[in-house]
């Protein structure tokens, strides 16, 4: 008796590890909660035949010793170091609002990727020009600044960066967008203190588009879903279907130049979508030799480093043809 005590307490005594299993599925093109994920309003919409579905890792936070020998032995779950989803120094609170912080972060980078693959590029907005500076009389708040030496500016750093590329007097050609008009100029950079060449102008990214959006969609937290998001928005906008009828999973983060990365528990989403009945999978390409290793059978494993790439893969998958697939790294 005092033997099953001993070895029931043994087995039900908590470890320093972590339970990670296959999470939960979500259609970024369909409802959640009764309320449609991605919410779009002042212009049309389309709908699809098949479905863009993020994946998700579950995590056990509180495990025993039976836990983890169960997970040990499972296919589709595995047992990880307690500090490598909860570090020593963070409280489960903080790691989860941080992870809500990465989901929203990863929501608005999808929005500004989604909508330059739309034909809404991020634009390099004037806000102020320094008085006495090269700008000066030159320059005018909210021009928009297209490109320097006739090499396109895309973002505010992108502006910096080609401004610091040549020596503080040298004169760039400017180019502006100024009340639909376009135009260049001549500015001459200089360098105070011995601080980087400048022209003189405060600037900020704005991006237009003609039309309200809004993702909604609680208790799932990280950056992961930023590629299925992306991708949602543009099949919502644009009257294709972008599905081609079938039902699409991937993961990946992106940025707003539509760059995908890497992700972690690709084993586990592996599972959860080919149980919600996944056709394909969309891999970021640093995680393609992972996906390799735990392939799931029945379920192709599309490589994308890109929104263009994603894109480009399922219009391939629409026209019959064989999108790039994963290979062993």
């Amino acid at each position: 008796m005092i033997t099953t005590l001993l070895a029931y307490g043994v087995f039900a005594a908590p470890v320093p590890y972590v339970v990670l299993g296959p999470g939960p599925t979500v259609d970024t093109l369909g409802k959640e909660n009764g309320k449609e994920v991605i919410q779009i309003s002042g212009t049309s919409t389309s709908t699809s035949a098949g479905q863009l579905r993020l994946t998700t890792v579950g995590v056990q936070p509180d495990v025993r010793l039976r836990d983890v020998i169960i997970g040990w032995f499972s296919d589709d779950e595995a047992v990880v170091p307690r500090e490598l989803i909860y570090p020593p120094d963070q409280t489960e609170k903080q790691v989860e609002q941080r992870n809500a912080e990465d989901f929203a972060a990863s929501q608005t980078s999808a929005e500004t990727a989604a909508l330059r693959a739309l034909g809404y590029p991020v634009q390099v907005v004037v806000r102020k020009v320094a008085p006495g500076g090269p700008s000066e009389g030159v320059l005018r708040p909210d021009d928009v600044v297209t490109s320097v030496d006739g090499q396109p500016v895309g973002a505010p750093q992108n502006l910096t960066d080609l401004v610091r590329s040549k020596p503080a007097g040298t004169a760039l050609t400017i180019g502006f967008v100024r009340g639909g008009r376009t135009g260049t100029a001549k500015i001459t950079t200089k360098a105070e203190n011995g601080q980087p060449p400048r022209i003189g102008v405060e600037v900020e990214a704005k991006q237009p588009h003609p039309f309200d959006l809004k993702i909604e969609l609680g208790d799932i937290g990280g950056p992961s879903a930023g590629l299925m998001f992306a991708l949602g928005i543009i099949d919502k906008v644009k009257p294709e279907d972008l599905t081609g009828g079938k039902v699409i999973a991937g993961t990946g983060t992106i940025d707003e130049a539509g760059n995908v990365g890497a992700i972690g528990g690709i084993p586990q989403k592996l599972v959860g979508a080919k149980k919600a009945g996944a056709s394909v999978f969309l891999v970021p390409a640093e995680n393609c030799a992972e996906a390799v290793r735990n392939a799931v059978p029945g379920l192709p494993l599309l490589k994308v480093g890109t929104l263009d790439d994603a894109l480009t893969a399922l219009s391939t998958l629409r026209d019959g043809g064989q999108p790039t697939r994963c290979a062993a790294g």
